[in-house]
């Protein structure tokens, strides 16, 4: 029999070398920059003493790899608010367009498993729904890695496709939304009190690849908070219970950031953000046709490698929504 605490502590020391190493991480990543910065200077010193211009490329690529970290720090520094450092709960949810539109989440699905990949995070897939012909109606993924959330939101609100559809015979041009909402996978016990009579909790058939329980057993639990309309649904776990265990930890959290974004106990403040999927509404515009551009809204950061960005290239989009953030940026855009 363990003793009393014994889990509370088993946490609090995982909590800590948790810290531990974050902070060990960034000593020896500020130890590493000042070394690259010390030899881009020693090979510029060379460089103009020998006037030797074939060490021109490496002292370019030296300099090009110190901006590129140097700027991965100072990002990393704007990750300060209570849940930027937890894991991320991703959902995409198809708009108006049927097929069109489930294609795009899809594609959008696959730019931010491709992102976490690059970034060497862990995503699972906890909720699934196929689209009627192809492409995904809606899906959420666990993407689990230091500052995930914190990155993250910078991804949440309504994504725009403008392109030429491959599901039109006319080869006419499409325009296609796909939500996507992100919250913060907080592990502790998140004290908020829900009232029963406020909750639509269903369940359904488990769909999409994987698990053994899928499409055998009404295991999915989807969970309607009333009051707000927000809606959560869990299917990748065991059992019934554990889907409703981890939809209740889901609606508990996506309730706290919530009400804090909104600073007020007003329903319809707490739905502040919750806007249609539909023009006039997005956040960022992925342009495929007649030119290429992908151009962030808020920010007005842009690319003009679509191709790029949609294999998961984002990183330029959500360093500038940051610093936009922390330069006073309206947080009611997230």
């Amino acid at each position: 029999m363990e003793a009393p605490g014994f889990w509370d502590d088993t946490e609090k020391s995982q909590n800590m070398m948790k810290e531990l190493k974050t902070l060990k991480d960034g000593i020896e990543g500020f130890k590493a920059l000042s070394g690259m910065l010390d030899d881009a200077r020693v090979l510029i010193d060379m460089a103009d003493e020998e006037n030797d211009v074939s060490l021109v490329p490496e002292v370019e690529e030296l300099v090009n790899e110190f901006v590129t970290r140097f700027d991965d720090m100072r990002i990393s520094t704007l990750l300060d608010e209570p849940y930027d450092k937890d894991n991320a709960i991703l959902t995409l949810h198809a708009g108006a367009g049927g097929t069109e539109s489930c294609d795009w989440a899809n594609m959008l699905m696959r730019m931010y498993t491709r992102w976490a990949d690059s970034k060497g995070f862990k995503t699972e897939i906890i909720d699934y729904l196929e689209g009627d012909e192809a492409g995904v109606k809606s899906v959420t993924i666990e993407i689990e890695g230091e500052n995930a959330y914190g990155y993250l939101k910078s991804e949440h609100g309504v994504h725009r496709l403008v392109r030429i559809s491959p599901f039109n015979a006319a080869g006419k041009r499409q325009t296609s939304f796909v939500s996507c909402d992100v919250m913060p996978d907080i592990e502790e016990d998140i004290d908020i009190e829900i009232n029963d009579d406020d909750l639509r909790i269903d369940t359904y058939r488990s769909s999409g690849a994987g698990g053994q329980h899928i499409n055998k057993t009404s295991s999915a639990i989807r969970i309607t908070h009333l009051p707000t309309g927000i809606v959560v649904q869990c299917q990748n776990e065991r059992s019934q219970h554990q889907n409703k265990d981890k939809a209740m930890q889901m609606l508990k959290a996506k309730l706290l950031i919530l009400k804090q974004q909104a600073n007020a106990d007003k329903v319809s403040d707490i739905r502040g953000e919750v806007r249609d999927i539909a023009w006039g509404n997005q956040i960022r515009s992925y342009v495929m046709q007649p030119y290429t551009m992908v151009k962030d809204h808020r920010t007005n950061f842009e690319s003009g490698n679509v191709q790029s960005v949609l294999d998961g290239n984002i990183e330029g989009f959500i360093g500038a929504y940051l610093k936009w953030k922390s330069l006073g940026g309206n947080a009611k855009e997230d």
